[in-house]
């Protein structure tokens, strides 16, 4: 069965052609079906389109006006077209990121230039957020794909764990003498704490472990950000607990030294979800790969 669309486009091309032959062979047609289209158009439209000559065809007047439209669609059809192969070949585009400031400093950076060297034309919308906004950015369509912490008990999404984080206590030069020797989790939260907020998955992981050995945990500090946790460390206003990767930097210049501990948390992940409803796009495809292999 013929679509509209298609006597359109027979209509279009014999109108360029201004022949009945020539349009046939540039549309791999026979003449007769290319003759048959028309007429069935102009039966629907209860409108002739073409005068026809013994040298070829030309627009009626009702012709031309239809031919300005059918031209226009055609060409936008075309555009479409050229966009999709575009963003097939990742010649154009958008990846939109959802990421925490910490991940994203810490982790990120090196995968966003790496994409970004190989990808130049694929445009970068980062949202930040805790790792729960993060969820709810993905279930909204906000986000393609999240890098954030690991675990989370959510079965919409897909996890990808790409890397493994080891949670550590981290002291200034206040308590470095005092914790020099490895010390147990229930000495340990004697002390005055520095932890992430509540609602953060890094203090829940933590916070859960230790409730597991029948221990309570009551910070002197909940704070909002890594970059805190280290800071307030340091100036000694208490144990921080930190991600030992992420700390580097403070660790190596001995701003801030480890707390050995009897029995270490278990090491956890950071990695990449997104909704297992939704398929991803050619960029995210290509941007996951880069982290998983890189």
């Amino acid at each position: 069965m013929v679509s509209k669309l298609d006597l359109y486009k027979v209509f279009y091309k014999v109108a360029l052609c201004k022949s009945f032959s020539k349009a046939a062979k540039d549309l791999y047609m026979t003449q007769p079906a290319v003759s048959q289209s028309i007429m069935q158009l102009e039966r629907e439209l209860d409108i002739r389109l073409f005068n026809r000559t013994p040298r070829g065809v030309s627009l009626t007047n009702e012709g031309s006006l239809l031919f300005e439209y059918v031209s226009s669609a055609m060409n936008l059809i075309d555009v479409g077209e050229e966009k999709m192969f575009e963003f097939k070949h990742l010649t154009a585009g958008e990846l939109k990121i959802g990421v925490g400031d910490t991940i994203s400093r810490y982790y990120l950076l090196p995968y966003l230039e790496a994409f970004h060297m190989k990808y130049p034309n694929i445009k970068f919308k980062i949202e930040n957020g805790t790792t729960l906004e993060l969820c709810s950015l993905l279930k909204s369509g906000a986000v393609d794909i999240a890098i954030c912490n690991f675990p989370l008990e959510d079965t919409t999404l897909e996890q990808i764990p790409c890397i493994d984080i080891q949670d550590i206590f981290v002291c200034g030069e206040k308590y470095k003498k005092l914790l020099s020797d490895p010390i147990s989790l229930e000495e340990m939260v004697k002390l005055p704490l520095i932890l992430l907020e509540p609602s953060s998955i890094s203090r829940k992981y933590v916070e859960d472990y230790i409730l597991s050995k029948g221990i309570k945990i009551a910070p002197e500090f909940e704070l909002g950000s890594h970059d805190l946790l280290l800071e307030f460390a340091r100036i000694n206003l208490g144990i921080a607990c930190v991600t030992k990767e992420f700390s580097g930097e403070y660790i190596n210049k001995g701003l801030l030294n480890e707390v050995p501990l009897m029995e270490k948390i278990p090491k956890r992940n950071i990695g990449v979800c997104y909704l297992k409803s939704v398929s991803l796009s050619q960029a995210s495809k290509k941007f996951v790969e880069i982290i998983e292999n890189k």
